[in-house]
């Protein structure tokens, strides 16, 4: 490795054009997770399928586990390119399908598919990084990714609106796929270097056997998360539906994380366990933030979008500053401190709803809220990299990517439950206790995810 190579920063060469291919990639997956939001009503009302409007949403969460545990497996056992370009593929057919669809079950076909490639990709591009970038740059590239989302955020859906007004809710699906070639094209030099005898990748090869059963623990979870989101659409077992969904999906996940991650192993296990409780938290409050400006003070849908898109500001303005910070703040400091914010802004939301505070405070509150997400997550990610073995790279990045998933998934239905069965003056508050409640889970694991350092690289405890 040559002097400019030690020196150079993720927008300069050598890595300029993979760190710009990349982010591009995010940036697709995450405009599509904010665009549909906007466009789904017109979407079912066209397609005359407005009784498969949950399953769209919910279909790319359960399919997205399958994809992550397949490119992880794939990735330790042959490299990052194979999965990569795969995921791709499949994410760009999802779009193709879900746009030229002209019934509800063909573009929830698409979202199945989508789901699949999206799921892929992430783990893909965590081991590339894993691989392509020295280790003084991966939180650097997390908090990249982590600030891409923030135009998705801002513009996303209100230009998925004005395209649907415009020419048609199919463009903001097929309008995507232009971008994905020039996208990928702009990693595969990284890719191809990662190849060669003297890159350190060679250890990633056909040593590594796929893991049939692990990929069957997917399917199942997948599945589970599945009926856990529609298990509020049963009028009378929906609450056992839920329950045995719940079970199932916790059942299902262990096979396919680190040994020790759902009783809260110190070190890697830790980090991945705390990676899903934070999500759950954060999110399944989240996507209430709007309904309560709306129904509660009376906001129009485009001013209560205002909370959200202040929480991705904060959330990329934390993830660029701790990414400059580098070793000047702690990886223990920056997750402890992110997971208390994040516990003290959902207690104060509980606080808002409970007394009736006016909006203002609550929507500074959320703010803080995303600043704290923004200071922990790219640390989390870091921190697996840097416990994994180059041989369990993939396993772990799509362990950290699971654990998201469903934990984001299983907080949303169960809130989501929560909200139904309380009267409607107390229905936002229940949510705001249930993820509090997730938080504090979070704050107790935090001290045993960030008292190891990731340059011990310790052995990885996943299952066989």
């Amino acid at each position: 490795m040559t002097h400019d190579d030690l020196s150079a920063g993720i927008l300069r060469r050598p890595y300029l054009l993979a760190t710009v291919g990349s982010c591009a990639l995010v940036f697709m997956v995450a405009f599509e997770a904010m665009a549909v939001t906007t466009i789904m009503p017109r979407v079912g009302l066209e397609l005359d399928g407005l009784e498969l409007y949950a399953l769209a949403f919910a279909a790319p969460l359960a399919t997205s586990v399958v994809g992550m545990v397949v490119a992880g497996n794939w990735a330790d056992r042959r490299g990052p390119a194979g999965p990569l370009y795969a995921s791709v593929a499949l994410f760009t057919a999802g779009l193709l399908i879900a746009g030229t669809a002209l019934s509800m079950p063909v573009f929830v076909a698409g979202r199945f598919v989508q789901g699949l490639g999206g799921g892929a990709m992430t783990v893909a591009l965590y081991v590339m990084i894993a691989r392509a970038y020295p280790a003084r740059l991966h939180a650097k590239m997390f908090a990249a990714f982590a600030a891409v989302w923030v135009i998705p955020s801002m513009v996303g859906p209100f230009a998925a609106g004005v395209v649907a007004e415009l020419i048609g809710w199919h463009w903001v699906f097929l309008g995507v796929v232009v971008l994905v070639v020039p996208a990928v094209a702009m990693t595969v030099p990284a890719l191809r270097q990662m190849r060669g005898p003297a890159d350190g990748a060679g250890t990633a090869s056909n040593s590594v056997p796929w893991k049939l059963g692990r990929i069957g623990w997917a399917v199942l979870a997948g599945v589970a998360v599945l009926g856990l989101n529609l298990s509020g659409q049963v009028p009378v077992a929906g609450w056992l539906l839920a329950i045995v969904a719940l079970f199932v999906a916790l059942f299902a996940a262990r096979p396919l994380l680190p040994r020790g991650t759902l009783i809260a192993g110190r070190g890697l296990p830790s980090v991945i366990l705390l990676r899903g409780v934070v999500s759950a938290a954060f999110f399944g409050a989240e996507v209430y933030m709007p309904y309560l400006l709306t129904e509660r003070y009376g906001f129009s849908p485009a001013f209560a979008g205002l909370a959200i898109t202040g929480s991705a500001l904060a959330w990329a303005t934390s993830s660029g500053i701790q990414g400059r910070w580098g070793g000047r703040i702690s990886n223990a400091v920056a997750i402890r401190t992110g997971t208390w914010v994040v516990l003290a802004v959902l207690l104060l939301e509980l606080a808002a709803v409970l007394f009736a505070w006016p909006p203002l405070p609550a929507i500074i509150c959320w703010t803080f809220g995303g600043a704290g997400m923004g200071l922990m997550f790219p640390r989390l990610s870091t921190l697996t990299i840097g416990l994994s073995e180059p041989d369990a790279q993939g396993f772990n990045s799509s362990a950290l990517s699971i654990s998201d998933s469903i934990g984001s998934a299983l907080a949303l239905a169960m809130a989501g439950m929560v909200f139904n069965l309380l009267a409607a003056g107390y229905a936002f508050a229940g949510v705001f206790a249930l993820t509090a409640v997730i938080a504090v889970i979070g704050m107790l694991v935090s001290p045993r995810a960030s008292d190891i350092a990731p340059q011990s690289k310790a052995t990885v405890l996943a299952r066989n």
